[in-house]
């Protein structure tokens, strides 16, 4: 099966849209979204490659796709590009701490989403520990990092290019062209887009859009596995310190029985 990757300029993504301006899950649920890909999809027994920004977007992203190879047997390797370590400016807890529980919530969560909930995933993670919101600054040696961890696999999946976040944007670039240097097959995940985008927006690559399905078991995994993110989906102190990156009404985006992917 071939994968043809979209390499092609697309129009810049906007500034995402303040709180209370997000289109909902509902707005989303009335899109038809992308055909589905079929449930064997033969490039996984190649071996799958993930390259995200932070600790838990290979989770949001295609946590039931990490779970649907490792199911098939086949090698997962998760790159990290940084620990996390400024999800909460202004915080008083430092960023080394937040860092840390934020590595551990997305190893319990890889650990759950492939069914082993309390042991050890089957999925290698590599954490590069660049600094959080830093990876433009780092982008040519994360490029340099990554050829040797992409190559050999068959298929690299990293955040879309133009997702509005900047982390997201330079991590699908560098995976771009590590993926260009060895002849790996791209596709990206947004997470962003679905907050900032609008049914049938011009500026979402829709014709080039993926759709996963995931099976019910599938689906009840990743269910679990986001509830083990804690740090992102629940107050770090409560009544001090009550932002929460992943409030329901965002958190509902990674719910679905599918993931969406782009060529």
């Amino acid at each position: 099966m071939s994968l043809p990757t979209f390499r092609g300029s697309r129009s810049p993504a906007p500034d995402p849209a303040p709180e209370g301006a997000w289109t909902t899950e509902a707005d989303w649920q009335r899109q038809a979204l992308p055909v589905a890909l079929p449930q064997d999809w033969p490039v996984l027994a190649g071996g799958l490659v993930v390259v995200a920004a932070h600790p838990e977007d290979a989770l949001l992203g295609v946590g039931g796709l990490i779970s649907r190879a490792v199911a098939g047997g086949s090698p997962v390797r998760v790159v990290s590009v940084t620990d996390g370590d400024a999800s909460h400016p202004g915080s008083r807890l430092p960023g080394s701490v937040l860092a840390a529980r934020r590595v551990r919530e997305s190893d319990r969560a890889f650990a759950t989403i492939v069914g082993n909930p309390g042991g050890v995933a089957p999925v290698e993670v590599i954490r590069l520990r660049v600094p959080d919101r830093t990876v433009s600054t780092h982008e040519r040696d994360v490029v340099d990092r990554l050829i040797p961890l992409v190559a050999g696999f068959a298929l690299c999946v990293s955040n879309w290019r133009e997702d509005g976040f900047a982390d997201h944007e330079s991590t699908g670039r560098a995976a771009d062209m590590a993926c260009r240097e060895t002849g790996v097959g791209l596709l990206e995940f947004p997470l962003r887009m679905w907050q900032w985008a609008r049914p049938q927006d011009s500026r979402v690559p829709w014709s080039r859009a993926l759709r996963v399905d995931l099976t019910e078991v599938q689906q009840a995994r990743k269910e679990r596995a986001l509830s083990c993110l804690a740090s992102q989906i629940a107050p770090l102190v409560p009544g001090r310190d009550d932002r929460v990156p992943l409030p329901p009404e965002k958190l509902a985006y990674f719910r679905r029985p599918f993931e969406v992917l782009f060529r």
